[in-house]
């Protein structure tokens, strides 16, 4: 359960997500692209990487855990594309 507690946390998942398929962001880029506040991004981003899910070596990256948590995560957004999708019929 403490990965469900740390992804829970406001803006994690958002960071995981925007650091898919090998991509690097500086801090202010990865600010912008999920749209936290640098605070909230600065303590999820100790978090995450206390937890060797996030890398930052010339940037913000996701840790070789990061990207087998990314893979544990594509069954849920399969189920989430059929739900919404159920929602709109």
């Amino acid at each position: 359960m403490a990965a469900l507690d740390l992804l829970g946390r406001r803006g994690a998942l958002r960071i995981v997500w925007e650091l898919r398929e090998g991509r690097v962001l500086t801090f202010r880029a990865l600010q912008a692209a999920a749209e936290l506040p640098p605070g909230t991004l600065n303590a999820r981003l100790a978090e995450l990487r206390a937890a060797d899910i996030v890398a930052a070596e010339g940037g913000y990256r996701l840790s070789p855990r990061g990207g087998d948590l990314i893979v544990a995560l594509w069954p849920l957004l399969r189920w989430s594309e059929d739900w919404a999708n159920a929602l709109e019929t």
